[in-house]
């Protein structure tokens, strides 16, 4: 119980103790003498010197004269070179038009927030990400949520949201790969149910973008679904290896986006040099083919050696980058993975209440620069430290 006559200080550290003890304590640290097996960079764009070089000699042609975007887009932020950015992006990603936002949490803040309105439904899967909830909480709509991948659950409640007596816009938000399992939504299945009820399906691209897709475009194009998507979601801080997010979608939401949505309204736009970043990894992408399908590879790899170790049911259904191992309970997690660090392998355990009681894990990310032979190195390690740790 905290007293009431000590100091805000006092309590805000009452509070940080009470964290450490449950072991749930956030702290940064840097890992950068491990080999990676925890960042969202795929690809290996963020440590691509071919990149890098991109980068600096767009900025050395560039003609614009101010370092920093000095305001929000609405204001003296609005830059030419921005346009040409976002136009590029519509036609990579196969849309009308495209709107930058200044990050994929800003971009599913603004979006979940300002577009489904009171007397609206907005229905939600389960284990949409942090970014999604956070905007589905600003909105006046009415919420439901449906279980992970549940078509039969999410039919269930597109009938409530359209029933005798509704009259409002129904709207359903996934993930095309989940961040927390690595998973696949049912878009096809989804694309169906949506269009059998009327509801605008959004979906956060965050971890399929640079990944999936003839040139890196995403699930949603992968399954030729463009057009049948109100709003995609793309951040550049994952697979792309740099920064910033845009939503993607018809000329009219994006008028719409500009006119009631404060994460776009409100911020200083990004800077030139932030586009022209996006600008080159797009670029970039589009002649990292090859590169894809090797890190396909390596995932497959990654999964057939996982086997020997543990029966699948061990492992999230995934067949993305994100590798999940269950490891119940937070402090054999931690355990778990504090000994693949000891032994150089930058591998994190995400504990509950991030993740529910019992699915504790190791979110393992397989890249494009991970050695077979680092992976074999760490599937040997997670054997031996779940022998030592833990009785599945």
């Amino acid at each position: 119980m905290i007293e009431q006559n000590l100091s805000i200080a006092d309590k805000l550290a009452e509070r940080l103790v009470n964290r450490r003890q449950s072991g749930l304590l956030r702290q940064l640290r840097t890992a950068d003498h491990l080999t990676d097996f925890c960042s969202n960079d795929y690809l290996g764009f963020a440590r691509s010197a071919a990149l890098k070089a991109r980068i600096q000699e767009a900025e050395r042609l560039n003609t614009g004269t101010q370092n920093g975007a000095t305001g929000s887009r609405l204001l003296a932020g609005q830059t030419a070179l921005a346009d040409h950015v976002e136009q590029e992006l519509a036609q990579f990603y196969q849309t009308e038009s495209s709107l930058i936002f200044n990050s994929g949490y800003d971009a599913n803040l603004g979006l979940l927030a300002c577009l489904p309105q009171a007397g609206d439904t907005l229905i939600t899967d389960e284990l949409i990400h942090a970014s999604m909830i956070d905007g589905a909480r600003l909105s006046y709509a009415h919420r439901l949520r449906f279980r992970h991948n549940d078509l039969y659950d999410l039919q269930s409640k597109l009938q409530q949201a359209t029933g005798d007596g509704q009259s409002g816009q129904v709207f359903v938000a996934v993930e095309s790969v989940y961040s927390m399992d690595g998973d696949q939504a049912p878009l096809a299945e989804l694309v169906d149910l949506c269009e059998r009820y009327g509801a605008a399906l959004l979906v956060d691209e965050a971890h399929a973008t640079g990944v999936y897709g003839p040139n890196g475009e995403g699930l949603v194009a992968a399954l030729g679904l463009t057009n049948q998507v109100l709003a995609r979601v793309h951040t550049f801080g994952k697979a792309l290896g740099v920064h910033g997010a845009v939503v993607v979608g018809p000329a009219v939401l994006l008028d719409y986006l500009i006119n009631f949505a404060r994460p776009f309204i409100y911020t200083t736009a990004l800077p030139p040099h932030s586009l022209l970043a996006i600008q080159c990894a797009h670029q970039h992408l589009s002649i990292s083919g090859e590169d894809r399908q090797q890190l396909h590879n390596r995932i497959s790899y990654f999964r057939q050696q996982a086997a020997s170790i543990l029966p699948e049911t061990n492992w999230t259904a995934s067949q993305s980058p994100i590798q999940c191992l269950i490891v119940p309970g937070n402090e054999q997690a931690r355990q778990v993975a504090e000994e693949a660090q000891r032994a150089d392998f930058d591998v994190r355990a995400i504990l509950s209440p991030t993740v529910p009681s019992g699915q504790e894990r190791l979110r393992i990310c397989i890249h494009l620069f991970n050695s077979f032979d680092e992976i074999d190195r760490l599937i040997a390690v997670l054997q031996t430290a779940l022998t030592h740790t833990v009785r599945l």
